[in-house]
């Protein structure tokens, strides 16, 4: 009872794999963006205020969106690769670890 349960479960999310990848994706942006910022902050902080801002705008219209363009893709191949009856139980797991990444890292 409990298979079939996963399988279905698995079945359902395989249908909406680039939804799912597309959540984790913008999931880890979210958490770990703000590193990103500081770190290429870092990196420019001595360069003339119209180049850090041109470097921002870079970054958050366009490096962003290639991460994202990138990653989802990438995700959404390897969870096609699990197995119907492991693949629920593994996107609630990564949900349940990136919300307590977040926690902890205070996000939210």
């Amino acid at each position: 009872m409990i298979n079939e349960l996963l399988v279905e479960i698995g079945a359902w999310m395989r249908g909406h794999l680039a939804y799912i990848s597309l959540m984790i994706a913008a999931t880890l942006l979210v958490i770990f963006g703000n590193d990103i910022n500081r770190a290429v902050k870092r990196q420019i902080s001595h360069y003339h205020f119209l180049f850090r801002t041109i470097i921002f705008v870079l970054l958050c219209a366009f490096g962003y969106g290639i991460l994202m363009n990138w990653m989802a893709p990438f995700i959404q191949f390897q969870l096609s690769q699990l197995s119907v009856r492991y693949l629920g139980l593994v996107v609630i797991g990564i949900m349940l670890a990136l919300g307590i990444i977040a926690e902890r890292k205070h996000t939210f």
